[in-house]
């Protein structure tokens, strides 16, 4: 166990792709540490959502602490400006007590926002639109939706692929609050010193861990886990419904499509995403490449380059 006096208040960020083994990288990482883990998922924050977001299951919890999760009803809908505002205090936290966080996630927008300055998470929310557009979507499509971001904020359009219904719909309700997202003013100037990782698995082996872990999530119990949302209530205009493996099961449940179409589509959406999230944090500035091997040797490698 290393005890390190973080006097430069650095970060440890443990990024990447889904189904890359970012959880138990960064278990490894906080063992060492003897410090948390701030969870950097966008479904991981819901509660009730557990099959279907492969949350950290109890023993990895009791190991080490893990903060940002189930934290949400899903009821509710959750920014990345909540996201920040839930997170930067428990970072300040542990830098007085002398430890180091560890940002594990594959959700992009939240780790940028520990790291620079940006405002457009800190839109204010417009109840009324979204629900304008998440009904639109679930009347004419994704599609439908995105072609009206193009037509009235073509940049912000581009940044996003058009079955990412959430930001698109994000992109809108800040639309029709009075700004263009694409007008907003980030800076992409890093606040905070970090040091970020991702796990370089080739194309083939990521796509087959992929696929593995969506037919566990099926024997685990998906199907019946977003049967149980639904019986309470939720339905796809929901944001919590929008997350891959929970709007594809919903179709199933609504006899849109079928079992095996359902499986196959999460499989598909959920390596287009992987691709997505690698484009993403690419951009990322020093962000070092780890090749596959046991998570305690390359955990080993993170700390002793915190060390130097």
């Amino acid at each position: 166990m290393v005890q390190k006096n973080n006097l430069n208040k650095k970060l440890i960020i443990i990024c990447g792709p889904t189904a890359s083994g970012k959880t138990e990288l960064a278990l490894e990482c906080a063992k060492i540490l003897n410090t948390e883990i701030i969870s950097a998922d966008s479904m991981n924050v819901y509660c009730g959502l557990d099959v279907g977001t492969v949350k950290p299951n109890r023993t990895e919890r009791e190991q080490v602490k893990h903060h940002l999760i189930d934290v949400v009803s899903p009821l509710n809908s959750f920014s990345v400006g909540d996201y920040k505002e839930k997170a930067e205090p428990i970072i300040e936290k542990l830098f007085s007590e002398n430890k180091t966080p560890i940002i594990c996630g594959g959700t992009g927008f939240y780790v940028n926002s520990l790291i620079y300055n940006l405002s457009y998470g800190k839109s204010p929310a417009n109840l009324i639109a979204r629900e304008k557009y998440f009904n639109l979507v679930e009347e004419k499509g994704a599609e439908y939706v995105y072609n009206i971001l193009l037509s009235v904020d073509p940049e912000s359009a581009k940044k996003i692929h058009f079955n990412d219904v959430k930001r698109v719909v994000r992109a809108l309700e800040i639309y029709e609050s009075g700004v263009k997202k694409s007008e907003l003013n980030d800076l992409n100037v890093p606040i905070r010193d970090y040091l970020a990782y991702y796990i370089d698995f080739d194309r083939s082996t990521l796509y087959d861990r992929i696929d593995k872990r969506v037919d566990i999530m099926i024997e685990n119990g998906l199907i019946e886990e977003v049967s149980g949302l639904v019986n309470s209530g939720i339905d796809i205009s929901y944001q919590c419904m929008q997350g891959i493996g929970y709007k594809e099961v919903y179709s199933y449940l609504k006899n849109e499509i079928s079992l095996e179409e359902c499986i196959n589509l999460i499989k598909l959406n959920t390596r287009h995403y992987a691709k997505r999230q690698l484009t993403f944090f690419k951009k990322l500035p020093n962000l070092i490449a780890l090749k596959p091997n046991y998570s305690k040797i390359l955990a080993e490698r993170i700390v002793g380059d915190l060390c130097k």
